[in-house]
């Protein structure tokens, strides 16, 4: 069969004819997408759905009695109770900067105020030895991970979820996080958690280490390996360990040092910054590059029960209203909803009782890792970033365009990619 023969029974004549005499023509770039409204819509019912089950029960006191986390095939025996911190201290990462929006009387201002107080209970009952739902703070290396998360929470929203809190609540915090300095991080992006709880103790006026933070900054810059890919340790992986750590942690830790105004070890917060926050922005690049048609997107790499957590850089830059110019946001809403449509369209992402459970795109218990647990997966609450942008951003209310695979699948023009040097 001739080749034209071939495209012709593939396509049709018709079409093969139209295309070759130019008639044929790519639909608009937005055509077919859902507005800013619906895609915000649906990331607040998934904002809710994550969040309402574990926030209403800890704010009680209860977590610990209503939520049993599944634990990986694998599992490697360490003691469950991690799971707790584990579930709220990545929950809250994710969802201050939403908390952190003006209270107003709309449905999800009403939602976002009832949270916001249930988040606040549960900081309290997180480092009150006498309630049920204190939290495991001694006895396993997995603490000084999520520690930094529940941090990070704080240094996002600190006017939120910091500054309400009562003196004594401030001061077990400061005690508990204080304590994490026994853990030795091994030589990998851990740094960074050490790193994230001495900059939050720096944002608060308290006594921190600066130590633990050169470090960090040093071997992460150390490890670069070029075109905004970072590895994580001596050996490049891939995987996106540089979306879930690496870049968000680390250009936030360099924002407190900035705001700080802290010098020491001849760093350069400033410069490092700037730097830190180029090669993310090149990093969303490439991720915003790796979404489908479809809203599908590579399951590469550990940790991939972490699901939608992948785009936090592209979520973390468009609340810091830092996406590079190449990425406008109504293309970077549109593809990223649409990821979170693509994983989160089964019902078995969550059990019976609205907690989420172990998987990529489901219930999917054997793609667990041996430091998986049900609690680890709240780390997808990092996709929703770009919710602590109010409705009226631009970043909502711009209509949605195609991203770059949709792009060139669909027969539109494309940007052409390079390497970048910084």
């Amino acid at each position: 069969m001739e080749r034209r023969d071939f495209l012709a029974g593939a396509v049709g004549a018709s079409a093969l004819a139209a295309a070759a005499s130019g008639a044929a023509k790519a639909p608009p770039v937005g055509a077919g997408l859902p507005s800013g409204a619906a895609d915000r819509a649906y990331m607040i019912d998934l904002l809710g759905c994550m969040a309402g089950p574990v926030l209403r029960a800890m704010a009680k006191g209860r977590l610990h009695a209503d939520f049993t986390p599944e634990l990986s095939p694998t599992w490697d025996g360490r003691n469950p109770k991690v799971a707790y911190l584990e579930g709220f201290g990545r929950l809250m990462s994710g969802i201050a900067p939403w908390l952190a929006l003006p209270d107003d009387g709309s449905p999800e201002g009403r939602l976002r105020d009832t949270l916001r107080q249930q988040a606040l209970a549960s900081y309290a009952h997180a480092v009150d030895p006498r309630n049920p739902d204190y939290l495991l703070w001694d006895g396993a290396e997995q603490i000084l991970v999520d520690s930094s998360y529940f941090t990070n929470a704080l240094i996002r929203a600190p006017k939120a979820l910091w500054e309400p809190l009562d003196g004594r609540t401030k001061a077990r915090i400061v005690a508990e996080i204080k304590k994490q300095r026994n853990i030795s991080p091994p030589y990998t992006n851990w740094l960074l958690f050490a790193a994230m709880n001495e900059a939050f103790l720096l944002s608060i006026g308290e006594e921190w280490d600066p130590v633990r933070i050169d470090l960090a900054v040093r071997k992460i810059n150390e490890w670069y390996v070029g075109d905004g890919w970072y590895a994580d340790g001596a050996h490049f992986h891939f995987d996106y360990y540089g979306s879930y750590v690496i870049h968000p942690f680390l250009v936030e830790i360099l924002e407190v040092l900035v705001a700080a105004n802290a010098r020491f070890n001849s760093l350069h917060p400033k410069d490092l910054l700037e730097q830190a926050t180029k090669r993310m922005q090149r990093f969303g690049e490439s991720l915003e590059r790796m979404i489908g048609p479809d809203g599908s997107y590579p399951p590469i790499g550990r940790s991939l029960t972490y699901r939608t957590a992948v785009f936090q850089p592209l979520g973390l830059l468009a609340w810091r209203k830092q996406l590079p110019k190449s990425l406008p946001g109504g293309q970077v809403r549109a593809a990223t909803v649409a990821a979170q449509r693509a994983v989160f369209r089964n019902a078995s992402n969550f059990d019976a009782k609205g907690y989420l459970t172990i998987g990529f795109t489901g219930h999917q218990p054997t793609l667990g890792d041996w430091y998986s647990n049900a609690g680890s997966m709240y780390l997808a609450a990092e996709s929703l970033l770009a919710l602590g942008l109010p409705a009226r951003d631009p970043y909502w209310s711009d209509e949605g365009a195609a991203w770059t695979m949709r792009r060139a699948f669909g027969g539109m023009p494309f940007a052409k990619d390079y390497y970048v040097d910084y």
